[in-house]
C-alpha cells in the first residue's frame, strides 16, 4: 500500500474505529480477520499511540507488514500522532468509543480486559539461564556484578536504586534476572518483579483506561524487589514518568529494592524529567563497558563447555573473540550458529568452516561505523577541513556541519553524549545534546538538510 489515504477527510469522532474500517476495506475481510482485527487500542502518550496484540508472532507479523500503514492512518486521522508502537499484551476485546478528544492523551476507553481471562503476572518470567553462576566476570563488568550481588544478598545497603547502564547485549538483563533468582532462593515467597519500561507504561495506560490506577499502584508498590529494564523507553512520556517517580519513592521509602537499567547513564538520558533523573542518580550508578578480548574469550569458553557433544577448537574461539566485538549477545549467537550448522551437516568446527558460516556477520563487524568515519565523511561532504570541524570556530559554515556530524554520531553509533563530545575537541555533553536537538528540529522543515542527512547516511553506511 502507498501513503495515500484515499481521499478520507480528517476525523473527529472515533479514529480507531474509522481506521479499522479503512483497513478492512483496503486489505480485505480475510486479512483483516486474521491479522488486523486482533489489534487492540491501548492508549496515547504524547505523540505515540500504543496498540497491542495477543502473541509475539502476531506482533512481529503486523510490525513487518502493516506498521507503516497504521502510522500513516493514525497521523492522518489524529493530528499530532507521529508514531505507532506495537506491543504484546493479554488478549483484549475492543469496544467502540463515542469520541477521541485530540487534547486528552488518556481519552477514548476502547480497551477492555475480558473478565474471563485470568489477570496476567505482574512482570515477565525470569530466564533460568541468567544466574550469577553463569555470568562471566571481567574488568568491564566487575563493578556492576558486585553491586548486583550486594542487592541480591538482602543485607543492609547504602544505595537504592541500583542503576545499570551499558550498550545492547553487555549483560544488564542477565544481572537483573540473576538478582531475581538469588532473592527467591533466599526467600521463596519474596515478591520479585522484572519487566521492561515499555510494559510498565502499557500497564499504567491500561489502568488509566479502566479507571483503576489504585489497583495498579497497590500491585507495583507491594513488591519486595522491582526491576525495570530499558528505562530510556519512557523518555518524553510525562504521565508515565510521574507514576514511575512516585513508584520509586514509595518503594525506596519502604526499604524495598529497586533496580533500573538503561542504555546510558542517568546523566545522559534525554527526555527524562529532572526529578526522575535526580532520583536515579541518588542510588548507585554502575556502568557495564564493552567487553575486552580476554572477557570475550572467557565467555566463549564457558559457552562452549556448556554445549554437550560440541567440540570447538581454541583457534576458532580465539578467532570469534577477536572478530566479533560488538556485544556478548552477538558473540554467543555466532558460536550457537556455527555449532548448529556443524551438527546439522555433520561437519567438524574448523576455522575455515566458521569463516564460511559467519561470512555475513564478519562483514557487518568489519564495517562498523566509528565517529572518526563520520567526521571524515561530513568534512568531505561539506568541503571543510577536519581540523576546523574539531576546533572552537563558530562560523556558520563550520558550526552547521559540526552539528550534523554530532547528530549522525549519536544516531549511527552506540557512543554516549560525553564520548561524542570528547571526539569533537573535548566538548561538553550538553553541546552535543543541543546539536542533536537542533538538527532534529531543522530536518522537519529544511528539505535541503533532510536530503543532506539522507545522502550522508548512505555514504557512511557504505
Amino acid at each position: 500500500m502507498n501513503g495515500d489515504l484515499g481521499g478520507h477527510a480528517a476525523h473527529t469522532g472515533d479514529p480507531w474505529q474509522t481506521i479499522r474500517d479503512v483497513l478492512r476495506a483496503e486489505y480485505g475481510e480475510r486479512t483483516f480477520e486474521s491479522w488486523l482485527k486482533p489489534i487492540a487500542y491501548v492508549g496515547v502518550e504524547g505523540s505515540d499511540v500504543l496498540l497491542s496484540l495477543p502473541t509475539h508472532f502476531m506482533c512481529d507479523w503486523v510490525k513487518s507488514h502493516f506498521a507503516e500503514r497504521l502510522r500513516a492512518l493514525w497521523s492522518f486521522y489524529v493530528p499530532g500522532i507521529r508514531s505507532v508502537r506495537l506491543v504484546v499484551a493479554p488478549a483484549m476485546r475492543v469496544e467502540s468509543s463515542a469520541a477521541f478528544p485530540a487534547n486528552d492523551s488518556h481519552a477514548n476507553d476502547t480497551v477492555v480486559v475480558d473478565p474471563a481471562i485470568e489477570e496476567p503476572e505482574l512482570g515477565a518470567r525470569l530466564e533460568e539461564r541468567f544466574t550469577f553462576e553463569r555470568f562471566v566476570i571481567g574488568k568491564s563488568n566487575e563493578f556492576a556484578y558486585n553491586a548486583a550481588r550486594r542487592v541480591a544478598e538482602g543485607g543492609p545497603i547504602n544505595f537504592n536504586p541500583l542503576f545499570l547502564h551499558g550498550g545492547v547485549g553487555l549483560g544488564k538483563t542477565h544481572l537483573m534476572h540473576a538478582i531475581g533468582w538469588a532473592v527467591r532462593q533466599q526467600k521463596a515467597d519474596a515478591k520479585v518483579v522484572y519487566l521492561s519500561a515499555e510494559k510498565f507504561m502499557v500497564a499504567f495506560l491500561a489502568a488509566l483506561r479502566h479507571k483503576d490506577t489504585i489497583s495498579f499502584k497497590q500491585r507495583f508498590r507491594s513488591v519486595d524487589v522491582l526491576m525495570i529494564d530499558d528505562v530510556q523507553f519512557i523518555a518524553g512520556k510525562e504521565s508515565t514518568q510521574e507514576e514511575f517517580f512516585h513508584t520509586m519513592n514509595a518503594l525506596i521509602d519502604d526499604g524495598k529494592r529497586l533496580v533500573i537499567s538503561a542504555d546510558r547513564s542517568p546523566y545522559d538520558l534525554e527526555g527524562i524529567e529532572e526529578r526522575v533523573r535526580s532520583r536515579l542518580q541518588w542510588g548507585l550508578v554502575a556502568d557495564i563497558n564493552p567487553t575486552d578480548y580476554e572477557l570475550r574469550l572467557n565467555i566463549l569458553h564457558a559457552k562452549a563447555e556448556a554445549m554437550p557433544g560440541v567440540m570447538v577448537t581454541p583457534d576458532v574461539l580465539d578467532f570469534l573473540a577477536r572478530k566479533i566485538t560488538s556485544n556478548v549477545r552477538e558473540l554467543e549467537g555466532a558460536l550457537n550458529r556455527v555449532a548448529a550448522h556443524a551438527s546439522l551437516i555433520g561437519h567438524p568446527i574448523t576455522l575455515d568452516f566458521a569463516r564460511q558460516v559467519l561470512a555475513d556477520v564478519l562483514r557487518a563487524n568489519d564495517r562498523k561505523i566509528t565517529i572518526d568515519d563520520i567526521q571524515r565523511k561530513v568534512a568531505d561532504y561539506y568541503k571543510v577541513k577536519l581540523s576546523d570541524l574539531l576546533s572552537a570556530r563558530r562560523a556558520r559554515d563550520i558550526a552547521r556541519p559540526r552539528q550534523v556530524a554530532m547528530y549522525l554520531a549519536k544516531r549511527l553509533t552506540p557512543r554516549s553524549l560525553p564520548e561524542i563530545g570528547r571526539k569533537f575537541g573535548g566538548r561538553d555533553h550538553t553541546t552535543v545534546m543541543h546539536a542533536v536537538k537542533r538538527i532534529e528540529e531543522l530536518r522537519t522543515t529544511d528539505s535541503e538538510l533532510e536530503a543532506d542527512l539522507d545522502r550522508l547516511s548512505r555514504l557512511i553506511d557504505g
